[in-house]
């Protein structure tokens, strides 16, 4: 069975063809925000140029037809366009006009929000552009009128109920052969159902979303705003049920936080980015090298001080006592054995095959250490192996380890271990050029500034840093915390084992 691993999410490329909205709640405004708070990268074809506030339309300039033509074919002689919204149509030829794009296009999906009434109550169309809007109907995958749009559209009186409001829907879509979003806002009560009308199986399909009724006076192009949701999701998904239930829901959050905004004094605006910036918050998150130049930097005064430890100097130079470097051998091995333990927890909470491997090999390759270097070492001449016990530094580097895996939270762990690979890969970098073949621990520094070993740190620096850019402000700033605590164990191991 395959592992179900995908690609990049590809983004919805969205076209609205509608009217502006100089308060930027409604028409293209509102479209071009709900496209991109869906997912989706918005396009605009403007058909009016509208002087509205929230508390209504003052007038409307409809520019040359030739113009808007001109428009369309712009976006689409370049742009592969996978959904199409189209909102405000002033006019007949205007109406005709997108009409005929949209024969000669033939998008994949065509979303239709018939703006013939304002949030306001202001009529917006006349009696022929209604006609013309509704031979559009045709052309249309789904069409999303309010409580009066859809009365137009049936040449029924408004319906007043629930039941009429999904009787006429139900009309609408058997005699033009289009999905119908039957929306409740305009009736009364607190229950505010909407409901997909779907004919296009043979047989009608009516699949309802339940809401309730939200008390503000932020509804202003609400419409807008969720036929433009709808278009951009179910692009990405085929799905027309589940883009319309989450377009509502995106909907709901957006209307309740509307007030937040404080635009206008009539029907103000929804906020439609409210759930992005709650749970992502605004602020840019750095890169990877961004993360790792901050993170070195973070450390430098840590690194220092080790370049000025006795032990490191005397490591270097040669003139390091054998007794005081088997001891930290002796450490060291200990050390490795529950680290080892460490990487392979990393590799179970890995998210990706890729991380678990690197987790999991890194593993095996500190067990390997262990028992090459180390016993190469710590092996006495009657083939007796060097043994001690844990040292309080040791003893608290690791507790610091234990207790990052503890929480089993991944990006915690990862950063606490990254500082064993890349200080001692940069110790050993430096000391390297000290080497010489009489060298009395040439085989310790051979192996830290292999390349080999240069390589699985670059691997682990790119994981860790990688998984910090997308941790958050404060599960970056804990990771961040977590790989300074283990780099300043590092410095205090080796300060320790040259006391």
């Amino acid at each position: 069975m395959g592992c179900g691993v995908t690609g990049p999410r590809r983004v919805p490329r969205v076209l609205s063809i509608a009217g502006t909205d100089p308060t930027g709640g409604a028409g293209i405004h509102a479209d071009l925000k709900s496209i991109a708070a869906n997912g989706g990268y918005g396009m605009a074809v403007v058909t009016a140029l509208v002087a509205q506030n929230t508390q209504g339309v003052r007038s409307v300039h409809v520019p040359p037809v030739a113009f808007l033509a001109e428009q369309l074919d712009a976006v689409s002689d370049d742009v592969d366009i996978d959904a199409v919204k189209i909102g405000m149509l002033a006019g007949v030829d205007v109406i005709r006009a997108v009409a005929d794009w949209l024969d000669r296009v033939r998008p994949p999906v065509v979303v239709l929000d018939p703006v013939m009434v304002a949030t306001s109550g202001d009529r917006l169309l006349d009696a022929d552009a209604v006609e013309a809007l509704r031979g559009l109907l045709s052309r249309a995958d789904l069409v999303t009128p309010n409580v009066p749009e859809l009365a137009i559209l049936a040449g029924e009186p408004a319906a007043g109920t629930w039941d009429d409001v999904l009787e006429q829907a139900i009309r609408v879509a058997a005699q033009h052969r289009v999905r119908v979003l039957a929306k409740g806002g305009h009736l009364t009560g607190q229950h505010l159902p909407d409901a997909l009308v779907d004919p296009t199986g043979g047989t009608v399909i009516v699949t309802e979303f339940s809401g309730t009724r939200i008390e503000t006076s932020n509804t202003h192009g609400t419409g807008c705003s969720l036929s433009s949701a709808i278009a951009t999701l179910v692009a990405g998904s085929g799905d027309w049920a589940n883009a319309a239930a989450e377009s509502k829901r995106w909907l709901t959050e957006s209307i309740r936080h509307g007030p937040e905004l404080h635009v206008g004094v009539g029907h103000g605006p929804i906020s439609h980015f409210a759930g992005l910036w709650n749970r992502g918050g605004i602020v840019t998150a750095p890169t990877a090298s961004e993360v790792e130049a901050d993170w070195w930097a973070e450390i430098a005064g840590i690194r220092a001080d080790i370049d000025d430890l006795p032990f490191v100097r005397g490591l270097g130079d040669g003139t390091l006592d054998r007794d005081v470097f088997l001891r930290y051998l002796a450490q060291d091995a200990l050390y490795l054995r529950d680290y080892a333990r460490m990487l392979a927890v990393a590799a179970s909470l890995a998210p990706t095959p890729d991380e678990q491997a690197f987790w999991a090999g890194s593993a095996q390759g500190a067990i390997a250490e262990e028992m090459s270097l180390h016993e190469s070492w710590l092996t006495n001449a009657d083939g007796s192996l060097r043994t001690a016990g844990l040292d309080s530094v040791t003893t608290a580097y690791l507790n610091h380890l234990l207790a990052a895996a503890a929480r089993s939270d991944y990006h915690l762990l990862i950063a606490a271990l990254l500082p064993c690979f890349w200080v001692y890969q940069d110790v050993g970098e430096r000391l390297r050029p000290l080497s010489h073949p009489e060298h009395p621990y040439r085989s310790w520094l051979d192996t830290y500034a292999d390349p080999v070993f240069a390589a699985s740190v670059r691997q682990a620096i790119d994981i860790v840093t990688k998984a910090a850019t997308g941790a958050g402000d404060a599960g970056r700033a804990a990771m961040r915390e977590a790989f300074r605590a283990s780099a300043e164990h590092e410095r205090r191991f080796f300060d320790a084992q040259g006391a």
